[in-house]
């Protein structure tokens, strides 16, 4: 194994190499890859030993796209010897292996790629458990065979979720053909991107299909009677189950103090991009970029719903100022409304415009399950509604986060097969490297498989509640931090943010001008 000072010298040494080019975006480009190899190193050694034992409130944690900061509300900064950061199960993991605070509290592609160069993919995060792409009939004894076992989790930076289907499920799993082996169609292995364990407060739900914050799992949905209380309360089953399925403990840990002090932690954890490479810092000439700028941001469930403003009796209470009030803005994001007025070719000008699209652009909204499907399956209206004109800010509520603020799946079709080209989603990205599952509705009468079936790469919530109608079926993420920890969508389908604004641009027939994704993506990259 390398020593740390050997480490710093290859790291410096392929900076130089970086720096020396004599394109000005370029080198910064390579000082915020430079960062993020340091943070590898330190987290390859256990710890960010970089900074000790405690990362103070201001810290900048360099990325492509600048550099982001994780504020704590507890003790003015992150304590590396927490609960948090402990192995508590029993296969050296910690949360901490996947949450990590150079990467907005979740973890990019490219830092967990950096740890398995480091230590030759015996990092803890790099466990048969869940994070090779199949747990059976795998070879990890080797180096080569470590490279293709951890290649979804090295590339895509995808955690496979095997979740049993229910036994009460009103469908029935006909075939799956999955790449990498683990083809059962009992137990489906779904390939995510862990969430980031920081801007909680804001959660409608908890896990991505939902499955932390329903009766289904013995925890409870999140409404807006009561919040926080059955967030507190999710977020502490989550961190048993989290110790029990991905560090492989007892369930004897957490205990119920450990639980209080880990979501205690989490709960005071903000983050967000605070520096932009060619903006400079996200909070000057009147902007409020970066975590400070949104830490006492008002809110409650269903706060600004887009739905409860078209549908008043669905997302109950709605509001905007006050809960019940009828009021909606699709103006989602305020952050930065100041720099609107600084001259076109000022950097800080195209953030603004990328904002005023994301508050304005209309969308013609067709085919998402949790919108246009029948209302008994999920939708807005009695009979489903073919089409929608709304913005971002329809499926991306919350003022100046960007989560739905109630806890409704929709599926987008980010890991639907585009009928046309199996290979590529409905936004055409590729998912070639993601399993194929169909799934076809059973007869009540005879419990057979009928000729209504879905293909899909992810089953969502379906796999939660074994409802057909909730087959890929997802929250939407909070959009603070997304250039901490690329690649994007749940499905690590998008691997930069310029592929997410195509992949809208696809899926809902957007025509953008090359300057209209520029600003976007510079908008995005700033939040």
């Amino acid at each position: 194994m390398r020593s740390l000072t050997q480490r710093f010298r290859c790291i410096g040494h392929l900076f130089q190499l970086w720096s020396d080019r004599r394109n000005r975006r370029v080198a910064l480009s390579a000082a915020a890859v430079a960062g993020l190899m340091l943070m590898g190193i330190a987290a390859s050694d256990g710890q960010f030993s970089y900074f000790k034992n405690f990362v103070p409130n201001g810290i900048l944690f360099p990325n492509p796209n600048g550099a982001s900061q994780t504020y704590s509300s507890n003790g003015g900064g992150i304590d590396l010897t927490g609960l948090f950061f402990q192995s508590i199960g029993t296969n050296g993991r910690s949360c901490g292996s996947c949450h990590q605070p150079s990467d907005g509290m979740s973890v990019s592609a490219a830092n967990v790629d950096l740890r398995f160069l480091l230590t030759q993919g015996t990092d803890p995060i790099f466990r048969t458990v869940d994070g090779s792409n199949c747990d059976h009939n795998i070879d990890v004894s080797t180096l080569r065979g470590r490279i293709s076992a951890y290649s979804l989790l090295r590339t895509r930076g995808l955690i496979r979720i095997a979740l049993a289907v229910p036994s009460t499920a009103n469908y029935q799993v006909t075939n799956v053909s999955n790449p990498y082996g683990c083809n059962e169609t009992n137990s489906i292995s779904m390939y995510r991107r862990p969430l980031p364990t920081t801007n909680l407060r804001f959660l409608s739900a908890v896990m991505v299909d939902g499955r932390e914050s329903t009766p289904a799992t013995g925890t409870t949905k999140i409404t807006y009677s009561n919040y926080p209380t059955s967030l507190v309360s999710d977020l502490e089953h989550q961190s048993v189950d989290a110790t029990v399925d991905h560090a492989q403990g007892d369930g004897t840990r957490p205990t119920a103090a450990e639980q209080q002090e880990i979501v205690n932690f989490e709960m005071g954890l903000s983050t967000a991009q605070s520096l932009g490479y060619v903006t400079g810092p996200l909070n000057a000439h009147g902007a409020e970029g970066g975590p400070q700028g949104f830490m006492s941001e008002p809110y409650f469930i269903s706060m600004n719903s887009s739905v409860n403003f078209l549908v008043p009796a669905l997302e109950q209470p709605g509001g905007m100022v006050t809960p019940g009030d009828g009021q909606f803005s699709a103006a989602i994001f305020n952050t930065f409304d100041d720099w609107a007025s600084l001259p076109a070719r000022d950097p800080r000008a195209a953030v603004a415009r990328g904002q005023a699209l994301f508050n304005s652009l209309p969308i013609n909204i067709t085919g998402v399950a949790g919108i246009n499907d029948d209302v008994a399956a999920g939708g807005l209206v009695s009979g489903g509604i073919p089409s929608l004109t709304g913005t971002c800010g329809t499926c991306h509520d919350t003022p100046n986060v960007g989560n739905h603020s109630f806890p409704t799946p929709l599926d987008i079709g980010t890991g639907d097969p585009n009928p046309s080209s199996a290979s590529a989603n409905l936004g055409g990205l590729d998912i070639t490297y993601l399993p194929s599952i169909t799934v076809c509705k059973t007869d009540p009468g005879t419990g057979l498989p009928t000729n209504t079936c879905k293909t899909t790469t992810d089953l969502g919530q379906a796999l939660v509640d074994g409802n057909f109608d909730h087959v890929g079926k997802i929250k939407g993420p909070i959009l603070r931090g997304l250039s901490a920890r690329a690649p994007y969508f749940h499905n690590g389908s998008a691997r930069s943010l310029l592929d997410v604004v195509h992949f809208y641009e696809t899926r809902f027939g957007l025509t953008l001008t090359s300057q209209q994704e520029s600003d976007l993506v510079a908008f995005l990259s700033s939040l």
